[in-house]
């Protein structure tokens, strides 16, 4: 996978982060990736491919309805080795289990992420149009999209995972967010990570910490 570079998307990219509204702060970050393999991208992605099969050969009793039937056509497959390559290129440090995170993986509408960024984002929309002024945040997102990926030929997956096996929580979080707009015949890939931190729990962090500075300077009024 390699890190591809595109002008639409820096101009969301330094609105979103570091967006402070008031109580909260919005953490977002797109970016763009060649499906292309890459340094170790072969080696990892032919590791993800035998964890794959060696579950379904393990797992040859499942009924209809198991999770693991999603994994069974060789299409699946590596559309879940990609995003999870994906994963693992935005969190290096994190070692991703293909069999794992597949479970984790929703596909999605335009509509039902049109409703999650109405929703959750209304407040960043408004500074949005008052720093930017014309075009809606929304808009804006589906153009700058659309240049890089095609939207209308693209699968878009959110990323839901439990709290181990979620690398993306930080302290403070009140919700979070992860999409993946993957377009097949481009063999490019968007990841669009949202995070909403309260930063009333940043301040008492900071108030905690704050009695070990004042000792510090209560001890430089001592005589020693």
């Amino acid at each position: 996978m390699k890190f591809l570079e595109y002008t639409p998307l820096d101009r969301l990219n330094d609105f979103l982060t570091h967006l402070n509204l008031g109580e909260r702060t919005i953490e977002g970050c797109l970016e763009a990736y060649s499906c292309k393999h890459t340094g170790t991208d072969k080696k990892l992605s032919l590791s993800l491919e035998n964890e794959i099969l060696d579950y379904l050969g393990k797992s040859s009793d499942m009924d209809s309805s198991s999770p693991a039937d999603l994994l069974l056509s060789r299409t699946s497959r590596k559309t879940v080795i990609y995003l999870v390559l994906t994963l693992s290129h935005m969190y290096p440090d994190y070692d991703f289990s293909a069999v794992k995170a597949h479970q984790f993986f929703i596909e999605e509408s335009w509509d039902s992420f049109k409703q999650i960024v109405d929703t959750y984002m209304f407040e960043a929309s408004k500074e949005w149009i008052e720093t930017n002024g014309g075009t809606s945040l929304l808009e804006a997102l589906y153009k700058a999209l659309d240049e890089v990926v095609k939207l209308a030929e693209c699968e878009i997956y959110s990323y839901n995972p439990d709290s181990d096996a979620d690398p993306f929580l930080e302290r403070g979080a009140v919700w979070s967010f992860s999409f993946f707009f993957y377009n097949r015949k481009l063999k490019r890939i968007v990841s669009f990570r949202l995070c909403c931190l309260s930063n009333l729990v940043a301040d008492e962090f900071l108030m905690v910490d704050l009695p070990c500075e004042e000792d510090g300077e209560i001890f430089d009024d001592m005589d020693m």
